[in-house]
């Protein structure tokens, strides 16, 4: 039971405090409750509690069936409550229009908006008599603003949708590129290294028989195995050099795309052109300024964001610099920070932020000269 309890959610957590938020909109409702008499008092104490209920149960239902059987329930409360109390009540009808939206089944929309617009216009015939002209429009522009908001809602939850199938599906591309970067490296090494190694094998093993029997001989083959073995050396620092790495100029154009897709402004200073900086410190520049500039779009909340990249004598500096509501000082080991920091240290680099009134990441790493061409001076 206490397990049951403890795993117990009002709403899920995706959707955070906006559901709570929403039932302030029953403070009306309850007030045309509270001013009534006896039975009619606890019936509507009854229905907004049901009301209530259907309310959680519509963030928490998923499957078709009992969305629908509780998005009813939640309809005819509206009209009770509209007729037999206050005619206001109407204006619960902002709830269900929400959870019509999120159908997505464009027939099954179309019935529910149909029982929503009985639902709001049934009370009003009803009501007819004691309505107003003044009322009427004012009723009216907030009637049509509700059969609207269902085809709002509906078009963002598509949108949503959309994002998140073409997140799921550049997940996969990302998976599918390195399983066939692996099958490549695979291959290669076969190809190109089991033929090599094969031979080292047979000549050590000849070599072995010939100690006893033919020294010289012996000797002979051993230079052998030796420039077999550079050779398949120089085979393993090609395959190595040939591997994808990202380079800071390509992870530039990424940074563009990702900050233009969440409505921040990207400016770029320097020179991306790091000809004389080896791959493997481009690729975890690179991955540093990918993780900085993702930190930028979740959790800064600014409107600009500065790239600066400058080559001094024996080092380069990239620096990230946001002008959103700055870094949590709690948090400075969070938000991927740690991880850039292990990168960093795999070449003797290292980090600093400054945070105030926005947020500036600074990535300083030693500039090492490429070596020397695999198989010259071995």
């Amino acid at each position: 039971m206490r397990n049951k309890l403890k795993g117990f959610k009002v709403f899920p957590d995706r959707y955070g405090f906006f559901p709570f938020v929403f039932l302030i909109y029953l403070v009306m409702p309850s007030y045309y409750v509270a001013i009534e008499k006896g039975w009619k008092q606890m019936a509507g104490i009854g229905l907004l509690l049901l009301f209530l209920v259907t309310y959680r149960q519509l963030y928490n239902s998923f499957d078709k069936k009992s969305y629908t059987y509780w998005l009813v329930i939640q309809v005819v409360i509206i009209i009770f409550l509209a007729i037999f109390y206050n005619l206001y009540n109407i204006f619960l009808g902002f709830f269900a229009a929400h959870f019509i939206g999120w159908y997505k089944d464009k027939k099954t929309f179309y019935r529910a908006l149909g029982l929503f617009a009985f639902a709001i216009i049934f009370p009003l015939i009803v009501q007819w008599k004691t309505l107003e002209l003044a009322n009427v429009f004012y009723y009216g522009v907030f009637i049509v603003i509700m059969f609207i908001s269902p085809f709002g809602i509906r078009s963002m939850s598509s949108r949503m949708e959309l994002e998140k199938k073409l997140d799921e599906a550049n997940e996969q591309i990302k998976e599918l590129v390195k399983r066939d970067e692996r099958m490549r490296i695979a291959r290669d090494l076969h190809d190109n290294l089991g033929h090599t190694l094969s031979l080292i094998t047979l000549k050590s093993q000849l070599v072995h028989k010939l100690i006893s029997k033919d020294a010289e001989k012996a000797k002979l083959e051993t230079k052998e195995i030796e420039r077999t073995s550079r050779s398949a050396l120089k085979q393993v620092r090609e395959l190595v050099s040939d591997m994808r790495a990202i380079t800071v100029a390509e992870e530039l154009i990424e940074t563009e795309i990702l900050l233009q897709a969440a409505g921040v402004s990207f400016q770029f200073k320097g020179d991306s052109k790091l000809e004389e900086v080896p791959l493997l410190t481009q690729n975890i520049l690179s991955m540093c300024l990918k993780e900085g500039v993702t930190n930028v779009v979740k959790h800064s909340h600014a409107k600009n964001c500065f790239v600066q990249l400058v080559k001094r004598d024996g080092e380069i500096e990239l620096s990230v610099l946001d002008d959103g509501k700055g870094l949590d000082e709690t948090n400075e080991d969070g938000n991927g920070l740690k991880g850039i920091n292990e990168r960093l240290r795999l070449i003797e680099g290292f980090m600093k932020i400054i945070s105030h009134k926005g947020t500036k990441l600074i990535i300083t790493v030693p500039i090492i000269v490429k070596e020397k061409k695999a198989g010259v001076g071995s």
